[in-house]
């Protein structure tokens, strides 16, 4: 199964990409709390993958899908998302992350990924990703 698009999650997405890299801030914040809780915790856990990336790689990640392999395993606070990739400078790479968030689903308490190889262009399109 993959997740429905929402177009306030997906802009919210890209704002957090393209503004403050190594942390949220107060709008973001308010941003994030105004989501139903599940999907706060898959877009809190995506921006965090986003996060580690940029910070501790080479990589500048703009854009991360949990979803593009496999469906990602949820528990009331944490993803597993074993089939993630993420898009860096018009490259897509496999990713996996396990990620636990507090009860609010904003404040990430443990936060581990493996990087992938490069997912061949052909790939793309099954897969939902977009150049």
């Amino acid at each position: 199964m993959k997740y429905a698009s929402c177009p306030f999650a997906a802009g919210f997405i890209y704002i957090i990409a393209t503004t403050n890299v190594f942390a949220i801030n107060a709008l973001e914040t308010q941003q994030l709390e105004q989501l139903d809780t599940q999907t706060r915790l898959e877009q809190r856990c995506d921006i965090e993958a986003m996060e580690r990336l940029h910070k501790d790689t080479k990589w500048s990640p703009d854009k991360v899908l949990a979803y593009a392999y496999s469906d990602p395993k949820t528990g009331h606070h944490s993803i597993k998302a074993e089939g993630a990739a993420f898009r860096a400078k018009g490259k897509w790479y496999h990713l996996s992350y396990n990620c636990i968030a507090e009860d609010n689903h904003i404040t990430i308490k443990s936060f581990d990924y493996k990087i992938g190889k490069l997912i061949p262009r052909k790939n793309w399109e099954k897969h939902y990703l977009v150049p």
